[in-house]
């Protein structure tokens, strides 16, 4: 079924196809050509990474900080429930027992203050995500982890050019990784990237990326063969949609400034709902810079999230929930997790629906759905405040 108004869109904002084009006409359309090593290095000056290497999709970036974690079988990764399903199956590939921890009722972020009971001496790694672009509270996860002598891998997936203080999300930790999903602010239809902060890691990550051989060096001409030097898959970004991701890349002011339009337009909207008590609007912590990714509301109940994205539906408009508890999942509850362990998450994961947001997003469109919003709480009623224009 197509919408008037989608959940996502795919747009062009600069010269995605000329280098496209220009990546065909100079014979290069898989990995490690120039286009990879131009994302590869805006990326590392503008967030002031030590290194970022390209990746097929987030998921591969999160593989890959596994396997660099050094996980044994028994090892415990201490990480949200209320997270896409990559974030958990990364680790549990690499023989580690998940530690499902409470989210934050304010920011959905990891629980920092559930950690220390969470944390054993079989823990190894803690994985905080950034959910919906707004940084967990880095300096008591670090804090922690530097106490406990554990690992730090940022799911920075929503959070690409988001700041926590002056420091930006996937930057914090031992690895961060990042998405460029067509749903992502910056996009290639399917993409990531892995940022290592600890020089040391950086050959064995090259390595991982291009199926554990040092093909890395053997084209730079720094060995004079490609040789099986350890684990590793097929991770490295083709260079065709290396090349649609850097004239997204060159243009991420434009795109954060647009997004930031849309977000604020949304709240300024549904502020007056939030104030009677219909809904609850995102949270932005002090200190941070968010990059706008998600616009979401938080509604009373199950029941009523159903009933408006079908109100919303009938207008030609996509509103769409996130997470199902990984923890109350199929996989989850085979663990030994049962409902009604992690009640944050549960209902959160109940009550949040995101509403379209995407580059091309008109004000009108942006008002349209508000309005259909304000219908479904008020019953066409002039109680509320007239939208802005």
């Amino acid at each position: 079924m197509s919408y008037r108004i989608p959940f996502n869109k795919p747009f062009i904002v600069g010269r995605e196809l000329h280098y496209m084009a220009e990546a065909v006409s100079a014979g290069q359309i898989g990995g490690a050509g120039r286009f990879v090593q131009a994302c590869e290095g805006l990326m590392e000056k503008r967030f002031g990474a030590e290194r970022v290497l390209l990746t097929t999709s987030c998921t591969s970036a999160l593989e890959m900080a596994a396997i660099l974690c050094n996980l044994e079988p028994g090892d415990e990764v201490i990480l949200p429930s209320y997270t896409f399903v990559s974030t958990a199956n990364a680790f549990l590939l690499q023989g580690a027992k998940l530690v499902f921890v409470d989210i934050r009722p304010d920011t959905l972020n990891l629980d920092e203050s559930h950690m220390d009971s969470a944390i054993t001496d079989r823990t190894r790694v803690i994985v905080p995500v950034h959910y919906a672009g707004v940084p967990a509270e880095m300096n008591a996860v670090n804090r922690i982890a530097g106490q406990r002598g554990l690992m730090v891998v940022e799911d920075a997936a929503q959070g690409v050019n988001a700041r926590y203080h002056d420091a930006y999300q996937g930057t914090m930790g031992d690895f961060g990784c990042y998405s460029f999903h067509e749903t992502k602010n910056f996009t290639c239809g399917e993409g990531g990237a892995l940022v290592v902060r600890n020089p040391d890691h950086i050959q064995r990550a090259e390595y991982i990326r291009q199926d554990g051989t040092n093909r890395h060096e053997f084209l730079h001409g720094m060995v004079e063969c490609d040789e099986w030097m350890d684990l590793g898959a097929s991770y490295l970004l083709p260079e065709l949609l290396a090349a649609f991701l850097y004239a997204q890349l060159e243009n991420m002011d434009q795109i954060t400034s647009r997004r930031q339009a849309v977000y604020h337009r949304y709240h300024e909207n549904l502020v007056p709902l939030e104030q009677r008590g219909d809904i609850r609007l995102p949270f932005i912590p002090g200190g941070c810079t968010i990059n706008y990714h998600m616009f979401y509301i938080l509604l009373p109940s199950e029941p009523v999230r159903a009933a408006l994205i079908e109100h919303l539906k009938a207008r030609g408009i996509l509103a769409v929930f996130h997470y199902v508890s990984l923890h109350a999942s199929p996989m989850g509850l085979s663990m030994g997790y049962r409902k009604g362990m992690l009640p944050v998450t549960e209902d959160v994961s109940d009550r949040l629906l995101r509403l379209p947001l995407y580059f091309d997003l008109t004000d009108t469109q942006v008002d349209e759905v508000t309005s259909a919003i304000r219908n479904f709480f008020c019953g066409g009623k002039q109680e509320l405040p007239v939208l802005i224009r």
